[in-house]
């Protein structure tokens, strides 16, 4: 039986929800990953009915719902807090904006997160962790001694007493691992694995995007972590095959611009072989949501979205059940 193909509304905030379902629909979706933001889905309203009436609009709509998404929130429990926080926060998390006080109530804001899942009927909440020590990645001045450790005690103090709340909850965290969070290839994933001492609901939602452009074997990432893929986020990334004008690091340089080393993609399009992703994901027994997070900014959204919805039904296949030359030992 093939994966469910479900469509990332973070990217879709801007709309009504009831709007993004039935576009959704049109493009040819099995259901959606809620996007925590926007009406999509308001944490801070989510009591048994207002969770009640969200499951009864996506019912009516034929879609079906199996993870909520944090980013936006998460990104600011460890981050070093600053003013581009406030955009993307609700002002309720926010406040005042004491750096501090922004990564208590976000901290605050994961918890009930748990709680809303449950009450919502999801086994996934899927985001960002922010990171202390992301302005380290390039050491110089060089890094101090226990600065790097420093920065992985910060990110288990804080999330720890979050995963917990998961636990209590029946809910399970998947970061997608990512520039600027606490995990961002395969040795900074170990490491935030044991920074929280492999906490049974701490892992991630993989998304190869990330990887590709940074030299990181995105395949050998399932295998590695087996038994914490949690969520799987379909997107593609094209890089240069020649220098660039801005390199792997961006130059300060705004997505879709020719001076570019590298650009998201529409599923399909780019350099991910997406063929290598669902055997590995078959090989691994994965059989949760393909969950498409659509950025392309060379491309009309719907027309990418639906051609990506497309791409993934045909890509994706059942793993066999029976060794291929078996039928010989019974002749």
């Amino acid at each position: 039986m093939a994966r469910p193909v479900t469509l990332f509304t973070g990217q879709w905030a801007d709309l009504p929800l009831e709007t993004m379902l039935e576009k959704a629909k049109a493009f040819g979706y099995d259901g959606v990953e809620l996007a925590c933001w926007g009406d999509h889905f308001e944490v801070d309203k989510a009591d048994s009915a207002y969770c009640q009436a969200k499951r009864e609009l996506l019912e009516r709509h034929g879609m079906k719902l199996y993870s909520i998404s944090t980013h936006l929130v998460g990104q600011a429990v460890c981050d070093n807090i600053d003013e581009r926080h406030k955009a993307i926060l609700p002002d309720y998390v926010w406040g005042d904006g004491d750096p501090e006080g922004v990564r208590t109530r976000a901290q605050e804001e994961l918890i009930k997160t748990a709680v809303a899942a449950k009450e919502l009927g999801v086994k996934v909440v899927n985001g960002f962790t922010g990171s202390s020590i992301w302005h380290l990645i390039y050491s110089f001045p060089p890094v101090m001694p226990g600065q790097i450790d420093a920065g992985y005690e910060d990110f288990a103090k804080r999330w720890t007493p979050i995963l917990d709340a998961f636990k209590e909850n029946g809910v399970k965290f998947g970061l997608e691992v990512h520039p600027t969070e606490i995990a961002f290839d395969i040795a900074s994933a170990e490491r935030a694995i044991e920074a929280v001492n492999g906490h049974e609901c701490f892992g991630f939602n993989y998304d190869p995007s990330h990887f590709g452009y940074q030299g990181v074997d995105y395949v050998d990432f399932i295998y590695r972590f087996a038994d914490r893929i949690n969520h799987v986020h379909m997107k593609d990334v094209a890089w240069s095959d020649k220098p660039t004008d801005a390199g792997v690091f961006g130059g300060h340089v705004d997505f879709h611009n020719h001076k570019r080393f590298w650009d998201f993609k529409s599923v399909g399009r780019g350099d991910i072989d997406f063929e290598k992703i669902i055997r590995a994901l078959n090989d691994i027994k994965y059989v949760g949501p393909l969950s498409v997070e659509w950025e392309d900014g060379g491309m009309d959204r719907e027309h990418g979205a639906t051609e990506s919805c497309a791409f993934v039904k045909s890509i994706d296949f059942p793993a066999s059940d029976i060794v291929f030359d078996a039928q010989f030992a019974e002749s």
